[in-house]
């Protein structure tokens, strides 16, 4: 008798498409797995998400530092978790698009995880340490030109890495790319004076205006209202070389339906609270909060493009 019920209850449970505790869920804490090491955007962001999310789910949420292998490890760690809306990850868009097409992973990164909500978007920028002799974008090409291999950059991710590798082929210089694990320790080293250059999405303003760091330009198509002064590449001489990335939530594949839906709904109403869109206003991101669905179709269409941009470049990370 005990054996039916279990089985009847188990069918219910299918037929319903989620399992009874969803209803009471979140009973317990959660954790917010971020794939990189402090100090950089996804862990930035990722705290900012907590700070807000748990008291509106009546739980403490924990982020979760799981640096390594640019952000598969940590994305690992989500992809492999129980679907229980208990383990999440705040994840940026290289993680998510950019490395199923360079690394061989230990899990399906379009199959794995699902899709909740873009967070934001990130605007990116050209810094280097002030000992550079370079006031200029246009100059620090010419220094470089002059100077093949004195001048280095950090190199945190392959997104980073990759731009990096494309600046270089469009501005003919041959800069020497230093891995780093993450945005935060890439930062850290070019304001440490370990490098000369590094690509930043935009955590080094506050660096940048008290002098320790010097923005050469930005990598979008219109300058910055945070830092107006500072040009784009396109009007610094140098084309073809863009970027933007997200930031965003998702949850181990098979986490039921009304848990994506409530945390997706959180996510709307944390975009939209006045603190935190000042803040990502302070930082130059633009906050999105879109469907589940409109996550998950731009991550597949920026997947496909990185296949094709890694095809045609023949690039290959160190």
């Amino acid at each position: 008798m005990l054996k039916r019920r279990a089985a009847l209850l188990a069918g219910a449970s299918l037929l319903g498409g989620a399992p009874a505790w969803a209803d009471t869920w979140p009973s317990k804490p959660i954790r917010l797995v971020i794939p990189f090491a402090p100090a950089g955007p996804a862990d930035v962001l990722a705290r900012v998400v907590a700070q807000k999310l748990g008291p509106s789910l009546g739980q403490t949420v924990l982020p979760d530092n799981r640096a390594g292998a640019n952000g598969i490890v940590g994305t690992d760690v989500v992809a492999k978790a129980a679907p229980d809306g208990y383990t999440l990850l705040m994840t940026v868009g290289s993680a998510q698009t950019l490395a199923p097409n360079l690394y061989k992973l230990p899990y399906d990164a379009q199959k794995d995880l699902v899709a909740i909500s873009n967070f934001a978007t990130l605007k990116t920028m050209i810094v280097v340490h002030p000992s550079v002799p370079a006031k200029t974008l246009q100059a620090f090409i010419a220094l470089a030109k002059a100077n093949p291999g004195k001048y280095d950059y950090a190199a945190g991710t392959s997104l980073v890495q990759l731009v990096g590798e494309s600046f270089k082929r469009a501005t003919g210089t041959h800069i020497v790319a230093i891995p780093y694990k993450g945005t935060g320790p890439q930062l850290a080293a070019v304001l440490a004076g370990e490098v000369a250059m590094t690509i930043d999405p935009f955590t080094a303003v506050q660096h940048v205006k008290a002098g320790r760091l010097r923005a050469l330009a930005m990598l979008s198509d219109k300058r910055s209202p945070v830092l107006p002064e500072v040009p784009t590449l396109r009007e610094s001489g140098v084309h073809g070389v863009e970027l933007s990335s997200w930031i965003g939530l998702m949850a181990p594949a098979g986490t039921p339906r009304p848990i994506i839906d409530r945390l997706h709904a959180e996510m709307v109403k944390i975009v939209a609270m006045p603190d935190v869109k000042e803040r990502l206003a302070r930082l130059n991101y633009e906050p999105v909060g879109d469907t589940p669905e409109q996550f998950a179709a731009a991550i597949a269409a920026e997947t496909a493009r990185w296949a094709k941009i890694v095809k045609e470049t023949g690039f290959k990370p160190e």
